[in-house]
């Protein structure tokens, strides 16, 4: 008796009124309940997941606009600002690098030759200019430091070798690899700043012996070497700096696989 006055009592679910509270069709109700996403959010729930993955596969480190980048070359259309909201809402970040603590420069370097180059970065040939520069990568055991030679036309990395210390011979190796590799035919242009590795007796012996020209940045203007800036600020965004590196052995071995295996490719 008393589940039957329940049940004789229960109110009667009406869909109808629901609608007519809601000042909804029965139609559109019965729309949504079958299929209660719109298009463009199950668009959105797509397009998120891909991004995720992107974002995952390249270490967690782009931002929106290479992760569009990179769905477009999926096959995917979809304006920046639309991944760019996704991102946000996914937790989705660009990880940022640090800056160049200041430092103090020294005396004036014994040899100083022409900017030749001055920042006319975008070249139409290959093998007419290149760059080096180089940068340190922090290891439990001491410093490791990375020389690099990057080839203008197509921007890759042609040469580069680390050392526990920063002498001539440590951008003397990371060139020869550079000519080694390239084997250029013509004159090939060397622009780099004033360090004293690269105003040394053995360096420029080094460019008249393999028909290199060279070209300097002037003093305390890192625009003048932007592409090699640009490269580390790259690696260490990228990679560097979401690793803790024991050993220099463990660096070097970290920045042959990001060189050799995923920037240069």
């Amino acid at each position: 008796m008393k589940y039957a006055f329940v049940a004789a009592h229960r109110p009667v679910f009406s869909v109808r009124r629901m609608c007519r509270c809601l000042s909804i069709h029965p139609s559109g109700f019965y729309t949504w309940v079958k299929n209660p996403l719109s298009h463009r959010a199950r668009e959105d729930v797509r397009q998120t997941k891909l991004l995720k993955e992107a974002w995952k596969d390249n270490g967690k480190v782009y931002g929106y606009r290479k992760l569009h980048d990179d769905l477009v070359e999926q096959g995917e259309t979809s304006c920046p600002n639309r991944i760019a909201r996704l991102a946000r809402l996914a937790g989705i970040r660009a990880q940022i690098g640090y800056k160049r603590e200041p430092g103090s420069y020294g005396g004036r370097p014994s040899v100083v030759v022409d900017n030749t180059l001055d920042r006319q970065f975008d070249v139409t040939t290959p093998d007419t200019a290149w760059v080096s520069d180089i940068t340190y990568i922090k290891t439990y055991e001491g410093f490791l430091y990375l020389a690099v030679d990057i080839e203008l036309y197509s921007r890759r990395v042609v040469g580069w070798a680390t050392q526990s210390r920063q002498p001539t011979e440590l951008v003397l190796q990371a060139l020869l690899m550079a000519v080694w590799r390239r084997k250029p035919k013509q004159s090939v242009l060397i622009h780099n700043d004033q360090g004293s590795q690269f105003t040394s007796r053995d360096w420029a012996a080094f460019l008249r012996a393999h028909n290199l020209e060279h070209s300097m940045s002037r003093r305390g203007n890192c625009h003048d070497n932007e592409v090699a800036e640009s490269f580390f600020n790259l690696l260490k965004r990228e990679r560097v700096r979401r690793r803790l590196y024991k050993i220099r052995e463990q660096a070097r071995q970290d920045i042959f696989d990001y060189i050799e295996m995923l920037y240069n490719p």
